[in-house]
């Protein structure tokens, strides 16, 4: 080769895919031809990974041979530095005494000039340079077409006013066909409905189109559809399949989420009100950093959410490798949403290694999941302003309750609650239900926990409520139980452990709360839980003071047994200033009554729970109704009886305005806190963590943006992100979406595999038509129905889907040769000579049934319908039932998704699994599909709601079956469907001519 002909490495492998040769022969000859010494970058390691890496690396080193640095090779014997005779490597990679090299396995030998580099280099010391690492080369690099700019194109010199037609018609020229002619206006009207607002046009807005004299009528027709408020319920349909949105979380526990639909909302507003493109990514990625103030921006960040979410794994799993694989895994499904849906790049396969196809490393992957490390999926107000307002009148409503309530029940009652105390309260109703007190700690506990830790038997701990002076784990024998030092003597020996807090009712899993004949949970009741082993001390003075008792009070309670056991296997102990008053065993069968005269001079009152001696499982002790009380109580004269009713009256009107405070509204969408540390995963493993990497995204072409260190916050981060996938230098994202309404319009992409524009992917049939639609966009100000609109006004669109329907020629036999060259040239109509037919999905299916009977409910907005009854359990049970009342006659866009459970109809019918991404769905034809649309009990309650819409609207019976064929497929009965249907209603009535209807292929196929 001539030296002043050397090509870039990009080039060599560019030309390499292109012509299908080993690009390393080039560069080996370059170096072979130069004289220079042999430079390892450019000569050496091109042909290391190429022909090796593949097999001998550090994810993959077969042989337990790795060439990924010169250390590893030494050390294996395959190099020594300027002895090419003793490096094993020469020996496997070339042909000795005519027989084939050992190496490689896969793949090409190498060429005599690339051994002749390797002996060179070895034998001039083989130099490394000092980092430098071998990697695997993915097939595709920085040259590929769908990483470069997007091409300013002209379309093509043609007399058609779109440049589509301008486009498409040049490319089948090239290839000596020609369009079909357009389809009749029957057949348009019904593919434009369905296509923009997915419901069937009624026959007078048929009529009316087929009819019309106005040239313009089809493009006005097509302005009013897009205008439509049905237009965003069909189209982010599209939009919510590649979110894999449900109202589920899927996994084990397919638990619910009832406030996802906000998203699903506002989806549907966005494509109405036509929201530019790039404000839509911009706010499902980083709405509520980038507008905080604004419901809607904040709601979009539902998108990041929309996913599974394996609860189990991540949430009640003790086992913390699960915890941190299923962490791992939900922010790979976070990351693959958003890359895959805007970019169309498969970033997700260089989780575990390099990406064999993309150029996309391993360390890359990582980068860009730093960026939703501080994420976690849950409900969350739309605006924080709402809560704050909302936060504080609640506070003021219940301060002021709380005072009133004080001033009645120290005016009427003569005791104070000591469960209500624990719960943070004054004694007379104002305390927390559930709240408690960290036995070890002596802190306000107000969530349930489990099996304690870190416990320091006999240490005492002061309490942060005013009426309790401390809490404690009992120690054998002598148990310190006040701040004042006070002991108590002779508690038995125990296992030392501990469960949950001391709380204002039941401990956590207690077995029962009921007592005797008495459930203490109920109203009118309370109680004090104590799982053993624990103690609480009340500061009697501070009660008295606080109830204005003077006198003898009295300490009244049923004790008894919360756990399972019958047989007694825990004590109860109740002192006053350490002196034993009440003590028993008790198992499940077990109660005792407790009333103690307690004198004025005494300061403390305690209770405490031991384990009996045999484990503290189960071990859960009830003091219900716990209560002190004025034993000389005062009478209530008519002065306090009229303040009394003053007070009541104020508390009506406290409680009316408290009722009438409306919730903020809340959606399921993400949470962010500061991003932990991301470490690069060797092999994909959590339990192998690597090397540290800080935010960051892809580095081939396009957008530059420059993200910060590990420090960075979770907003920055998102907007970084947002920032470079909506840059228009980002030649991946209008190409992307552009490419995805080519898809649904015409049910395959210019680009076939709309997630997947590397290459792994298609290439595109219309390279040029892409590149300028994306660029119309960008031009359009990211308006994503300017370019529907040029897509469905396009004579392309509007072509006849028949084979055979070619633009009149001069004769009959030219025309049959077009259909044949069409056929045999382009047999799978990339080249668009016809339009293509569409099976109708799922939910349009089940909302034209609706439409065509009159059932369809218009409702828009808010939760979904549920189609099934729910029953709670540890995996919920989603019974699903008929349709058959009017809140179920909604858009199916308004079904509540189950991600475990699906509906069975519309999977029949080839909805798709929201457990997975769906960037293009399937489309089977099978007789259970059939059997469904003729027998499911939806259809046949459908069929008679059909009939009697006929028979409402039609007199005669030829009327009825005309009626009939206009609803159900926008045109007129033939004579011979006619005398058909006539025959079947005389044996079988009007109805089984409805499910004969519903269940032709005309009715859900579109030409």
């Amino acid at each position: 080769m001539n030296p002043s002909k050397r090509l870039p490495l990009t080039c060599a492998f560019f030309l390499a895919a292109v012509f299908n040769f080993d690009p390393c022969c080039l560069l080996a000859e370059e170096g072979a031809e130069s004289g220079q010494p042999i430079d390892f970058v450019k000569q050496v390691a091109p042909i290391l990974e190429h022909h090796c890496i593949r097999c001998h690396s550090v994810d993959v080193s077969k042989g337990d041979v790795s060439f990924t640095t010169s250390v590893q090779m030494e050390s294996q014997s395959l190099l020594v530095p300027g002895d090419p005779d003793s490096s094993h490597l020469l020996d496997v990679v070339q042909s000795i005494d005519g027989q084939p090299p050992e190496m490689p396995k896969e793949g090409s030998p190498l060429s005599a000039s690339e051994v002749e580099v390797l002996y060179r280099w070895i034998k001039e010391g083989a130099d490394w340079p000092v980092g430098v690492e071998l990697r695997e080369r993915s097939k595709a690099d920085g040259s590929w077409w769908s990483l470069q700019p997007i091409a300013t194109v002209v379309p093509p010199e043609s007399s058609e006013s779109n440049p589509i037609d301008r486009f498409v018609f040049s490319k089948l020229a090239e290839h000596g066909l020609r369009p079909s002619r357009q389809a009749d206006r029957g057949t348009l009207i019904r593919r434009i409905y369905f296509d923009l607002i997915g419901l069937p046009p009624s026959p007078d807005d048929v009529r009316t189109f087929v009819g019309a004299t106005d040239e313009h009528a089809y493009e006005s027709l097509v302005d009013r559809l897009l205008a439509s408020k049905d237009f965003g319920q069909r189209w982010a349909r599209h939009w919510l399949d590649i979110a894999h949105y449900a109202d589920t979380h899927g996994f084990e526990r397919d638990q619910r989420r009832d406030n996802a639909w906000r998203y699903r909302d506002y989806v549907i507003r966005s494509f109405n009100h036509d929201k530019p493109y790039d404000q839509f990514i911009r706010e499902q990625i980083a709405g509520d950093v980038l507008s905080p103030d604004d419901p809607e921006a904040v709601i979009a960040t539902g998108f990041l959410a929309a996913g599974p979410f394996d609860f189990v794994g991540q949430v009640e799993t003790q086992s913390s490798s699960l915890r941190r694989a299923a962490r791992a895994a939900d922010l790979d499904d976070m990351l693959t949403q958003v890359m895959t849906s805007t970019i169309g790049m498969t970033v997700n396969c260089a989780r575990c290694h390099d990406h064999k196809l993309d150029p996309i490393t391993q360390s890359e992957y990582y980068e860009l999941t730093a960026i939703f490390a501080g994420l976690k999926r849950a409900d969350r107000d739309t605006s924080a302003t709402e809560r704050k307002v909302f936060d504080a009148e609640t506070s003021r409503l219940k301060s002021a309750m709380d005072g009133v309530s004080l001033k009645l029940a120290k005016m009427k009652a003569s005791h104070i609650d000591l469960a209500d105390v624990v719960g943070g309260g004054n004694g007379y109703g104002t305390g927390k239900k559930g709240h408690g007190i960290d036995v070890r700690s002596g802190k306000i506990q107000p969530s349930f926990v489990g099996d304690l830790e870190n416990i320091k038997a006999g240490e005492y701990s002061r309490s942060q409520l005013p009426l309790i002076d401390g809490v404690f784990v009992p120690a054998s024998g002598e148990t310190q139980i006040s701040s004042t030092g006070l002991v108590a003597h002779d508690l038995p020996k125990h296992s030392g452990k501990g469960w949950d807090g001391i709380r204002n009712g039941p401990v956590n899993s207690q077995f029962s709360t009921a007592l005797g004949s008495i459930d203490f949970a109920s109203p009118g009741h309370s109680m004090i839980g104590l799982h053993a082993n624990a103690g609480i001390t009340f500061d009697l003075g501070a009660l008295r003071k606080s109830a204005g008792f003077a006198d003898v009070c009295l300490f009244t309670t049923t004790v008894g047994y919360g756990g399972q056991p019958p047989t007694p296997s825990a004590d109860f102990w109740i002192l006053v200033d350490g002196e034993l008053q009440s003590h028993a065993k008790l198992g499940r069968n077990d109660t005792v009554s407790v009333a103690l005269e307690i004198t004025p001079d005494k300061q403390f009152l305690t209770l405490v729970s031991t384990d009996g001696g045999d484990g503290y499982s189960m071990d859960q002790i009830s003091y219900g109704d716990p209560r002190l009380a004025d034993k000389n109580p005062k009478v209530i004269d008519a002065a306090t009886i009229e303040q009394i009713v003053a007070l009541e009256q104020e508390l009506q009107r406290l409680d009316q305005e408290f009722k009438s405070l409306v919730q903020p509204a809340v959606f399921y969408g993400i949470v962010a806190e500061q991003p932990p540390e991301t470490k690069v995963l060797v092999r994909g493993n959590p339990e192998t963590p690597g090397e540290s990497v800080n935010p960051g995204t892809l580095r081939f072409g396009g957008a530059r943006v420059q993200f910060g260190p590990a420090e960075m916050s979770d907003s920055e981060r998102r907007i970084a992100l947002a920032n470079w996938i909506t840059d228009p230098s980002n030649p991946l994202t209008a190409r992307v979406i552009v490419n995805r309404l080519w898809h649904w319009h015409f049910g395959r992409g210019i680009v076939g595999t709309p997630s997947d524009f590397g290459f792994g992917g298609e290439r595109p049939s219309h390279p040029e038509l892409l590149d300028w639609l994306a660029a119309e966009l960008l031009r359009s100000k990211w308006s994503l129905k300017h370019i529907h609109r040029l897509i469905v006004t396009a004579k392309t669109y509007q072509m006849t889907s028949r084979i055979d329907a070619f633009q009149p020629d001069a004769d009959r036999s030219q025309q049959k040769d077009q259909t044949q060259d069409a056929r045999s040239i382009d047999v799978d109509n990339r080249l668009l000579w016809r339009m293509n037919t569409s099976r109708l999905p799922a939910e349009s299916i089940r909302d034209a049934v609706l439409s065509i009977t009159g059932k369809l409910n218009s409702q828009m907005d808010g939760p979904g319908y549920r189609d099934f009854d729910y029953e709670e359990a540890y995996a919920p049970i989603y019974t699903y039932k008929t349709a058959d009342e009017p809140e179920l006659w909604r858009r199916s866009i308004y079904r509540y998704i189950v991600r475990t459970t699906p509906q069975q109809f519309l999977l029949t019918l080839d909805c798709p699994d929201p457990a997975n991404l769906t960037p293009r769905r399937s489309v089977t034809t099978t007789a259970l599909q059939s059997l469904a649309l003729f027998n499911n009990e939806f259809m046949l309650l459908q069929s008679r709601y059909f009939a009697e819409r006929l028979e409402r609207e039609a007199a005669s019976q030829d009327a009825q079956i005309e009626l009939a064929f206009q609803l159900a497929f926008g045109r007129s009965v033939s004579a011979d469907e006619r005398e058909a249907a006539k025959s079947l209603m005389n044996q079988y009535g009007l109805m089984h001519l409805c499910r004969v209807l519903f269940n032709a292929s005309e009715f859900v196929n579109v030409d």
